[in-house]
């Protein structure tokens, strides 16, 4: 039977390389976290964009009942008749319209801003995809330095990284004021 030999001593010991594989595991977990923020950058995106939909279609909903409310006027003037009935609904019609205005003008304004904000929220999220981009090459380059030995891999992967870091206040307010 053959023996078992058990090294102990490692050939050539890099301690250099120790601190690239230290640096390339910080990169890594940078990049999860990237990642995780960039995820939720986007589902931000899209909520907003939800939501502003929803508000559009309560505005459309408003101006139907804007537009149905002259098409009564103008069938109330072309049946003619100038009784107290048809005075009176014209000035109910008129109090409907003025509040069914206003409100779509105010639904028209929240969607507005609520698809500013799913903009804005987009385009972070895709700062934040670039980020994870550069990241990865950076994780990747810094790894480089165990097949080449060459010290510009990890200085190049450290340059990557550091332009894929995003400034702590950002990631922070990465998901204020979603839902």
């Amino acid at each position: 039977m053959a023996e078992l030999e058990i090294h102990t001593e490692v050939e050539g010991s890099d301690p250099f390389g120790k601190k690239i594989g230290v640096l390339t595991a910080v990169i890594a977990v940078l990049l999860g976290v990237v990642t995780i923020i960039s995820h939720r950058a986007h589902t931000d995106a899209v909520l907003f964009k939800s939501s502003a939909n929803d508000q559009w279609s309560f505005y459309q909903a408003k101006k139907i009942k804007f537009h149905s409310l002259e098409l009564g006027e103008d069938l109330l003037h072309a049946l003619g008749g100038d009784s107290a009935a048809v005075a009176s609904a014209l000035d109910r019609y008129g109090k409907e319209k003025q509040r069914y205005a206003r409100e779509s003008d105010e639904a028209q304004e929240d969607a507005r801003k609520t698809d500013e904000k799913a903009d804005q929220t987009e385009r972070r999220a895709l700062r934040f995809d670039f980020g994870e981009g550069l990241l990865e090459i950076g994780m990747v380059l810094s790894s480089l330095y165990f097949i080449s030995r060459s010290k510009l891999f990890p200085v190049i992967g450290v340059t990557s990284a550091v332009l894929g870091s995003p400034p702590p206040s950002r990631a922070i307010s990465s998901n204020e004021g979603a839902r």
